[in-house]
């Protein structure tokens, strides 16, 4: 990629430049580390950091201009941009450098509380049986076809995003299929894509510690939609999916300037209807109905959530015209995604669940779905996440109270928060709604919080351990240690042999 600086200066508005401006710009970074000679360097101010700070460290390693908030000392060959808002003027300038990928392939982005990676992995699986060639950006990884890029955010910023979407549309991909998170919606990390299929899944109490209030997180949400229907660029056919039965649905669907494809398993209304749903331990077994008539449906996943899930997955596939049989075929073969709802067998004779669960919603679907097929007792294992939204912590210790006869609340990932304080307030709700059959215990090390579940954990049991799902760490308040609690599981049972 290489642009002329004055065409990337014209897309930004309020612009005070000195310097020469004709230069060419063969590179854009926020990381001073990530530049290389003819860059142009964005000073984004972060949490912590603030990259006006690291301008003439950009600039010895090849910067020929900076973009700015306010005056940096320069060298005299290097160009000052200073504008307002850097974090606007990057999101104008970005896409536009890397030549709007999204417009090359067909995007899929689906935003909601719960249930985003399952439904790109199962969107992913059809498209693919379809014979598209596919990328993926979400919560586990980013994938260009077979190729696994490493992740930050659910969402990656925008420069990151657009770069990564370039690498795709390069490779020649079919379809992007996408994970768009509240943050990402909010932060303008998504500008420049102009998407085809926006799904809506669900939307419950996250994020509050972001968006201070839920109209707020409603409508970060709802932003997808709004770019979904914006006017099209170089592509046709435009389709909303929205969950009939999920709160919000209304506000999604007016915010959706296009056609619409609902679905709902309460909603009659809906579009596509799911009936007849079996629940068990090793999947989910129901009857979607549609213009198209009836079809069973087997799948290798479970619980409820799940059927949603795969709901969504098939509005979207059938949205883009995938034929039915292919959609079944590819549904049916679709194995669970790692950290959500995954089994753990280590040859104990009781179960073992590792889910992602870290949302009030997230918790309660896992522990009732655990509930509907446990023989005997459910023992939940769980916490909550330091610096993030401190009025889910009750909430979900009154969840676990209602579900699960052995409670243990513990650490997920605490960072500059005091665990035991966490604890705390999830103890708080746990004591509001403990039934007199039913015991708790808080335990802040999560290793010996999930030892404790499985030494106590009899045959027929079922354990559910929540929170950290498919992750590898677990972040403290001054470092980030190694935690797989799919790992720890099954260290634990062989100690116990």
């Amino acid at each position: 990629m290489a642009k002329y600086l004055p065409d990337l200066l014209a897309l930004i508005t309020s612009v005070e430049t000195r310097g020469n401006r004709s230069v060419t710009i063969e590179n854009i970074a926020y990381d001073s580390r990530k530049v290389s000679p003819n860059s142009l360097f964005i000073c984004l101010k972060g949490g912590s950091v603030d990259g006006h700070d690291f301008a003439a460290a950009a600039v010895e390693k090849g910067a020929v201009a900076i973009l700015a908030e306010r005056e940096v000392d320069l060298p005299p060959h290097v160009t000052l941009i200073i504008t307002a808002n850097v974090r606007l003027a990057m999101q104008n300038i970005v896409p536009y450098f890397f030549d709007y990928p999204s417009r090359e392939m067909r995007m899929i982005g689906i935003t909601g509380t719960n249930g985003k990676t399952t439904t790109t992995y199962l969107i992913r699986s059809i498209l693919q049986e379809a014979g598209y060639r596919v990328g993926l950006i979400g919560t586990i990884q980013t994938m260009i076809g077979e190729q696994v890029l490493p992740v930050k955010n659910t969402t990656p910023d925008v420069l990151d995003l657009q770069e990564t979407l370039r690498k795709m549309a390069d490779a020649k991909l079919d379809y992007v299929v996408m994970e768009v998170s509240s943050h990402a919606l909010s932060l303008g990390r998504v500008a420049g894509c102009e998407f085809d299929v926006g799904i809506f899944s669900n939307l419950t109490q996250d994020h509050l510690d972001f968006h201070q209030t839920f109209d707020n997180y409603i409508q970060a949400k709802a932003k997808l939609f709004d770019m979904l229907s914006q006017p099209v660029q170089n592509k046709q056919r435009k389709t909303a999916v929205i969950n009939l039965d999920a709160v919000a649905a209304d506000i999604m669907l007016k915010h959706a300037d296009c056609p619409t494809l609902t679905y709902a398993i309460e909603n009659q209304d809906a579009d596509l209807k799911a009936s007849q749903i079996d629940i068990t331990s090793k999947g989910a077994n129901f009857v979607i109905l549609g213009s198209f008539g009836e079809q069973r449906l087997s799948l290798k996943i479970t619980g409820d959530f799940n059927v949603y899930n795969a709901m969504a997955a098939i509005g979207a596939a059938l949205a883009e015209d995938v034929p039915l049989a292919t959609i079944v075929r590819a549904i049916e073969n679709a194995n669970s995604v790692p950290g959500r709802f995954e089994l753990v067998d280590a040859g104990q004779p009781f179960s073992v669940i590792v889910d992602y669960a870290h949302t009030p919603d997230g918790l309660e679907n896992v522990l009732q779905t655990a509930r509907r097929f446990a023989q005997r007792r459910v023992i939940a294992v769980f916490g909550c996440g330091g610096d993030r939204d401190r009025t889910k912590r009750p909430i979900m210790g009154r969840l676990a109270a209602k579900y699960a006869e052995v409670i243990i609340a513990t650490s997920d990932n605490p960072r500059s928060e005091d665990p035991s304080a966490i604890l705390r307030e999830i103890e708080a709700g746990i004591r509001d709604a403990i039934r007199p059959d039913a015991c708790y215990e808080v335990i802040v090390d999560r290793r010996e919080a999930i030892a404790k579940a499985l030494s106590a954990a009899q045959p027929d049991d079922v354990v559910v351990i929540a929170g950290k799902g498919h992750e590898t760490y677990q972040v403290l308040k001054d470092k980030v240690i190694d935690f797989d609690d799919r790992a720890v599981v099954r260290e634990i049972i062989r100690e116990m042999e």
